[in-house]
């Protein structure tokens, strides 16, 4: 059983290595994609360019997708579009049991005889079937400063899916980019088609007017004033869920989402109480804390929350901040007449994450724990999620903006930088329109 696993593996990542197959001698050592914020549906959205001729496809980030996903019943054309058969290595690179047929056909997301994958849209909570299928797709290079020339993958795995599943995406989004461990999530396809290594960074803006940045390969990660920010980063170990939580999945597949360990929290370097068997991933796949990009806020179990926001409010008190009344979906909002700004957000208590890790503490400033509402109204950015969720803390996109994350999926480590702020520069600091 274990040589024909080995085997397997073996073949999967030869698989990888062969879709550059006719590409040029130019070996990127790193690839870059542009993220925007929605400013109606506070998603996450990134373009890359697919099939031939090229079109440009607008995709939502999904810091924990399994793969790339993209609408083919709405003029998807393309000459280098080919359907993933069933029982091929590529099919089983997607932990795909999954064979069918589609009288339909044949066209983009409808062939006989084709391996099947379940594309899910966790901001409606909906996963459907789908076709794998491969494609050309093309990016842009980078040294980590600027943009470089353009670089493809002529037979990038994908996923099919039905115009329906569309809905609740930002306008003009088409699908979904995974960024998640599995196999052809883009983090790997890419890293196996370059041959550099399977990490990224990510680094999401709070500005809806300027682009934040991923970066795919190694760093540095430079932005403008020439700050390299891989040079601030933390570390703690990438924990792995033994049972997946995506919207739909077979029996036995861990999750593909980044789990870290959460010792502790301190509020003014003042610890809270709170249980702690509850930050640790249980057997059947409860607790711990991941970070993501479809929640907009941080979520904490109705018990770490009221802990947590009790602490907050007494802290904000010392300092003369007067509570005033919650403004959906915050509970805990403030009158900003006392509140001074600073460069790293509005002066407020401090909240630190204490991680697995010597010196891995993730300091919140007022920039990730604030929410302006109105001119008179700041809301702490932190709900309630409920009495028993399934993860116990899931870190949001508000909290992660204008900090440099860097998953790395070989080491299973996350570098973080806590807020680029005060380093004088920000996500939207990369430089997107000079190339070099």
């Amino acid at each position: 059983m274990a040589s024909s696993s080995l085997q397997m593996f073996l073949t999967c990542l030869l698989l990888l290595i062969s879709i550059i197959h006719g590409q040029p001698s130019f070996r990127p050592s790193a690839l870059v994609l542009p993220v925007r914020k929605d400013i109606s549906t506070q998603q996450y959205v990134t373009a890359i360019n697919q099939r031939t001729p090229l079109v440009p496809v607008n995709l939502v980030v999904h810091l924990g997708g399994q793969f790339l996903w993209v609408d083919c019943d709405n003029n998807y054309i393309s000459s280098t579009y080919r359907p993933v058969r069933c029982r091929s290595a590529q099919c089983s690179l997607a932990r795909s049991n999954s064979c069918g047929d589609c009288f339909d056909g044949p066209r983009p997301g409808c062939n006989n005889n084709t391996c099947g994958v379940s594309p899910d849209n966790p901001f409606i909570r909906t996963a459907t079937g789908g076709e794998l299928a491969q494609d050309a797709v093309s990016v842009r290079s980078t040294d980590g400063s600027n943009p470089g020339r353009f670089t493809s993958v002529p037979q990038f795995i994908f996923a099919c899916a039905p115009t329906f599943l569309l809905q609740g995406l930002a306008s003009g989004a088409t699908g979904l980019a995974g960024l998640g461990r599995a196999r052809i999530g883009l983090p790997s396809q890419f890293a196996a088609a370059f041959s550099f290594h399977r990490k990224f960074a990510i680094c999401l803006t709070s500005s809806t007017s300027s682009n934040g940045v991923i970066i795919f390969g190694d760093g540095p990660y430079r932005f403008l004033q020439n700050t390299d920010a891989s040079a601030s980063l933390r570390y703690t170990p990438l924990f792995i869920n033994p049972v997946s939580t995506a919207s739909a999945f077979t029996q036995g597949d861990p999750s593909d989402e980044y789990f870290i360990r959460v010792n502790s929290i301190r509020i003014n370097d003042k610890p809270i109480s709170i249980n702690t068997t509850l930050l640790i991933i249980d057997s059947e796949g409860n607790g711990g804390t991941k970070i993501s990009t479809v929640n907009p806020y941080t979520l904490m179990e109705t018990s770490i929350y009221r802990a947590f926001s009790a602490a907050y409010i007494r802290e904000a008190a010392a300092r003369n901040i007067s509570r005033v009344a919650g403004v959906a979906p915050f509970d805990v909002c403030f009158s900003s007449s006392n509140v001074f700004g600073t460069r790293v957000g509005p002066a407020v208590p401090y909240i630190d994450l204490v991680l697995q890790g010597q010196n891995a503490v993730w300091t919140i400033t007022g920039s990730n724990s604030m929410v302006r509402v109105n001119d008179d109204v700041l809301c702490l950015g932190f709900l309630d999620a409920g009495s028993n969720p399934v993860t116990s803390i899931v870190i949001g996109g508000y909290q992660i903006e204008d900090n440099l994350l860097q998953f790395d999926l070989a080491a299973s480590r996350l570098g973080f930088s806590s807020t680029l702020l005060g380093r004088q520069t920000t996500c939207a600091n990369f430089n997107f329109t000079t190339n070099p």
